[in-house]
C-alpha cells in the first residue's frame, strides 16, 4: 500500500469510528488500540484498572501483529483475556515506521466494515 493510500484508508478508519461512537474529532492511534483491545476481549466490566487498560492495548497490538507473523493466538485465561506468544520480535526501527506499521494493520482489522459502509 502507497503511503497516500495508507493515509487515506486510515483516515476512513478514524472517520467511522468516530460516527459509531458519535465523539467529537477524530481517535488517534491509541484510542482506537483500546478499542480494539476492549472487541478482541469479548465483554466490557464497569471499569478497567490502569494495567487493565494497558493490557488491553496488548492484546490490540499482538491481534493486529499477528497476521504479520509477529504474534500467534494462545488461548484465553480463566478471566477471559487473550494470551499470545511472541514468534519473533517486532523488527521495525523508529517511531514513525512502527506507527505505520499499526495503521497498516488497523486497516486491514476495519476492512470488513468499510467495505460494508460502501
Amino acid at each position: 500500500m502507497e503511503d497516500w493510500q495508507l493515509d487515506f484508508e486510515w483516515l476512513r478508519v478514524r472517520h467511522l469510528i468516530q460516527e459509531r461512537f458519535g465523539k467529537e474529532g477524530l481517535p488517534d492511534l491509541n484510542a482506537i488500540l483500546y478499542l480494539i483491545g476492549i472487541q478482541e476481549l469479548g465483554y466490557l466490566p464497569e471499569k478497567f484498572t490502569k494495567e487493565e487498560k494497558q493490557d488491553l492495548m496488548h492484546v490490540a497490538i499482538c491481534t493486529l501483529l499477528e497476521p504479520e507473523g509477529y504474534f500467534e493466538f494462545r488461548g484465553r485465561d480463566a478471566d477471559g483475556w487473550p494470551h499470545f506468544e511472541e514468534l519473533r520480535p517486532v523488527d521495525v526501527e523508529g517511531l514513525k515506521a512502527q506507527g505505520e506499521l499499526l495503521k497498516r494493520c488497523v486497516v486491514r482489522y476495519f476492512e470488513p466494515m468499510l467495505k460494508s459502509e460502501n
